[in-house]
């Protein structure tokens, strides 16, 4: 009962988010004369405990009536899942058996967690009218993009939410791999025609991952065509995924590009730099990671891309907070992003300027001085453009470099390109600029 006073005093010294981070997961395990044990998730969890709230925690107790208890951190011990036996599920005589077949889903991978942008808001939009059967993109939907951008995201979110709402559902969710091996076994074995079965006539959702895995293998595309028009045309849906637009994978049969194609076909662009923010953020809560703004804002901007590399980066920072216990800085966090991206240089708008600057024989002080001489706010307009064309700085920011608001980053902006249009000559400067924009 102490500790449950405890908790109720706690909740009122410290703000919502901190205490269901921090004290919620905290449990009681055993009380002696003087001390008081608690156990939390991990070590980490501990060392961050008693660097941050542990003096607090120990205040809290003793105005309780606990005296002046010490209190001892502990990790919970693992206990193991108990076994369940699954029931089938009552159906009438006219239903046909479920035989979904799913990959392992990700706990973490549902429509929820994901997080949407202005990069992947179609493929996010399309996956889930497919998963509550709105016939709004059509019953086949193609997703291409690079590694760790959300495709797998997407499709395990579809296989999730049909489970849940429509349990009934033959789902088949499989790599094009496990396809063309599970394919193999049925030639070799003469089960042929239990395999077609399974896939044309007992699937009502098909998601098959990684298309570009069957680059040169003719009959196992030739499969997959086959079935792919059968349930297109029996009105079943279908989301196929893959690294590359079905124009651009190499070594596939122009009938089977031909059928990918004929739904809609979207891509996941990399993450911009507020949705990199929001991840980040979200997975350092998932981590039990208390980041300060600045080094959130660190994270987004050096790792991009691969999402994956997010998570890495978070768990890697995590282990060796611990190992701190639960001292987190910028030296930590520089030295995180080095080991999962190396010595990657990110482009800055003030990097631009310096460049811009070289190139017109101006210095950035002219620049960000409120001269209006063209030999100025020519090169000022271009450092700007360049700034918003290869940054993902925001426009305030890029004219917060040189004193200015948006509006002149904006209005700066459309200069360039009207005269980029008009003028060769400037066409030709921007174009050499842009290229050593990129050497940078």
């Amino acid at each position: 009962m102490i500790w449950e006073k405890t908790k109720e005093r706690l909740k009122g010294a410290l703000t919502e988010n901190v205490y269901a981070l921090w004290i919620e997961p905290l449990e009681c395990v055993q009380v002696q004369a003087e001390t008081l044990f608690l156990a939390s998730p991990d070590r980490y969890f501990n060392a961050y405990i008693s660097q941050h709230y542990l003096g607090l925690i120990e205040e809290k107790i003793k105005e309780c009536g606990g005296s002046s208890r010490k209190v001892v951190l502990c990790e919970k011990e693992a206990k193991p899942l108990p076994v369940t036996t699954v029931k089938g599920q009552m159906r009438l005589p006219s239903v046909p058996v479920n035989t979904t077949r799913i990959r392992a889903l990700h706990p973490r991978y549902t429509f929820d967690e994901f997080m949407v942008g202005d990069c992947n808001i179609l493929a996010h939009s399309a996956c889930q009218s497919i998963s509550i059967s709105e016939d709004l993109v059509g019953p086949c939907l193609y997703i291409n993009s690079g590694t760790g951008l959300g495709k797998s995201h997407l499709t395990h979110a579809v296989a999730h939410k049909i489970i849940a709402d429509s349990p009934m559902t033959r789902l088949q969710y499989v790599t094009a791999q496990q396809f063309a091996s599970e394919m193999v076994r049925g030639i070799q074995s003469n089960t042929m025609d239990q395999f077609k079965r399974k896939y044309h006539d007992h699937c009502d959702i098909l998601l098959v991952e990684d298309v570009h895995s069957l680059t040169g293998k003719k009959k196992t595309q030739e499969e997959l065509n086959e079935l792919l028009d059968t349930l297109v045309k029996s009105g079943k849906r279908v989301i196929l995924t893959a690294n590359s637009a079905p124009r651009d994978l190499v070594g596939i049969d122009d009938e089977f590009r031909s059928r990918m194609s004929a739904g809609l076909v979207t891509s996941i662009k990399p993450p911009d730099i507020d949705t990199r923010l929001r991840i980040v953020g979200r997975k350092a809560v998932q981590h039990q990671l208390v980041l300060e703004e600045s080094y959130v804002d660190y994270l987004a901007q050096h790792i991009r891309g691969d999402i994956r590399k997010v998570e890495s980066a978070l768990i890697a920072l995590r282990a060796k907070a611990s190992l701190r216990k639960g001292d987190i800085d910028l030296d930590l966090v520089r030295e995180v992003v080095t080991s999962v991206v190396g010595h990657q240089q990110v482009l800055t708008s003030a990097m631009i300027g310096d460049l811009v600057g070289s190139q017109f024989k101006v210095s950035v002080k002219d620049m960000q001085s409120r001269s209006r001489k063209k030999v100025i706010t020519f090169p000022r307009q271009v450092a700007m453009y360049l700034s918003r064309k290869y940054t993902d700085e925001s426009l305030a920011d890029i004219g917060r470099i040189y004193n200015r608001d948006h509006s002149t980053v904006l209005h700066s902006i459309k200069v360039v390109t009207n005269l980029t249009n008009r003028d060769t000559s400037v066409n030709a400067q921007l174009n050499l600029l842009s290229d050593k924009v990129k050497q940078l």
